[in-house]
């Protein structure tokens, strides 16, 4: 790649380029091309690298910092290094589901409860070294908690917007770390509208406007991680929850750029995308065979894929595509079930876009979209804590009694009967 963009690499990123025409730029905070006003992304010539190399890292995401569009320097940073969470092997879930090999990659392990905490990073590098001192987002509410946290962490202000209807929990989380949160009468789309416009007008990096290209890299990361966790291999498919789509197009990106550098044999594998019914603008375009994503209003207690305009969604569907997987959709009641079956299987607590990704792959099992022995891996995002009342009404004391033995031996026969 001849790179004419003038600015120096940062690690093996060279330059942004943009997606539709590949024009170059350079690795400043634009995130659309002056060309065409398609979307850029971080152009990279990377460099050899073993697994030794990656294995000899820290014990976070930061062991990938080579492949990143980051200055080199894990250890100096100030941020809440994320990363490196469990991938758990889910025999009671697959034997439930009749299915042969199933992982769950669990990021509700990351500082603040979700993956977001990854993407974050890497674009708060990135506005560090542009000088920026104010950090700021548009946000279904992980993304909120981790700008805060992260901001914080580095000494940095934080401004971040939300729709006002946001779980309570996610709210409270967010204003906890002191900076300044906004909530906004309106949808996701709304924030996402006023911040472009404030974007403009102040000298603030935002982690998923002017900071967009370098924060979806961040994504990246779970795809590493899932292929050096199952011993430097990829999964024969991934299920991965949509809101804008880009934590589905970098995983394919991860598995491609790993195989690329010869970090993990060529193996073909399916990518596969879970949307909420009150808000499945990919799904639908999917199903229906279109390449364009009609925009929707969202209408789902999984708040945190209510983006009814995903920026990433063509390209999602190019990725399902070309792997030859699919993008589902489950009612707000099977969003629960999933949640409960993972849960109840596993021990392990999704929010509500988990529940999503759950209920989905059955959905598609049931469908045959996915054959039970493909080696599967589904991507939960976030903690079960932050969503609690999506599961308020199911999730009740089995019993409530007075201090009696005689009282507890009644009721529990007649619950166990």
């Amino acid at each position: 790649m001849t790179v004419t963009a003038q600015t120096p690499a940062i690690g093996s990123a060279v330059a942004l380029k943009c997606r539709e025409c590949a024009t170059l730029y350079p690795l400043d905070a634009s995130y659309a091309c002056f060309e065409c006003f398609g979307p850029l992304e971080v152009a990279y010539e990377h460099r050899p690298i073993t697994r030794a190399d990656i294995e000899a890292g820290p014990q976070s995401m930061w062991r990938y910092e080579a492949l990143l569009p980051v200055v080199p320097g894990a250890h100096h940073r100030p941020g809440l290094r994320p990363g490196l969470t469990k991938l758990v092997r889910a025999d009671n879930l697959a034997a439930a589901l009749g299915v042969k090999s199933l992982w769950v990659k669990d990021d509700s392990g990351n500082p603040t409860h979700s993956f977001k905490d990854r993407v974050v990073a890497v674009a708060l590098e990135n506005g560090r070294r542009l000088g920026f001192a104010t950090i700021a987002c548009a946000s279904t509410g992980n993304l909120a908690n981790s700008v805060a946290a992260t901001a914080a962490r580095a000494g940095l202000e934080s401004v971040v917007f939300v729709p006002s209807n946001l779980e309570a929990g996610k709210i409270i989380t967010t204003a906890v770390y002191g900076g300044t949160l906004v909530a906004i009468r309106g949808n996701y789309d709304d924030v996402n509208r006023l911040c472009t416009e404030v974007a403009a007008s102040r000298d603030w990096g935002f982690v998923n406007v002017n900071l967009r290209p370098y924060y979806a890299e961040g994504s990246k990361t779970v795809g590493y991680e899932v292929a050096e966790q199952l011993g430097w291999r990829l999964p024969d498919a991934v299920v991965s929850p949509v809101a804008s789509g880009s934590l589905l197009t970098k995983v394919d990106k991860a598995f491609r750029e790993f195989t690329e550098l010869g970090l993990v044999e060529d193996h073909p594998y399916k990518i596969y995308g879970a949307q909420a019914t009150g808000c499945a603008p990919v799904a639908h375009a999917f199903q229906s065979g279109q390449d364009v994503i009609r925009p929707v209003k969202p209408d789902t207690i999984a708040k945190s894929l209510a983006i009814g305009n995903p920026a990433d969604g063509p390209y999602a569907l190019d990725v399902v595509r070309r792997t030859n997987g699919a993008i589902g959709d489950v009612s707000d009641a099977e969003v629960v079930e999933g949640i409960e079956l993972l849960a109840r299987t596993e021990g392990i607590f999704a929010e509500t876009a988990g529940g999503v990704v759950v209920a989905t792959y059955r959905k598609l099992l049931a469908q045959g979209l996915i054959h039970p022995d493909e080696e599967t891996v589904l991507l939960n995002t976030g903690d079960g804590l932050k969503t609690l009342d999506a599961v308020q009404a199911t999730s009740k004391p089995t019993m409530v009694i007075g201090p009696s033995y005689d009282e507890f031996d009644a009721e529990y026969e007649k619950v166990t009967a």
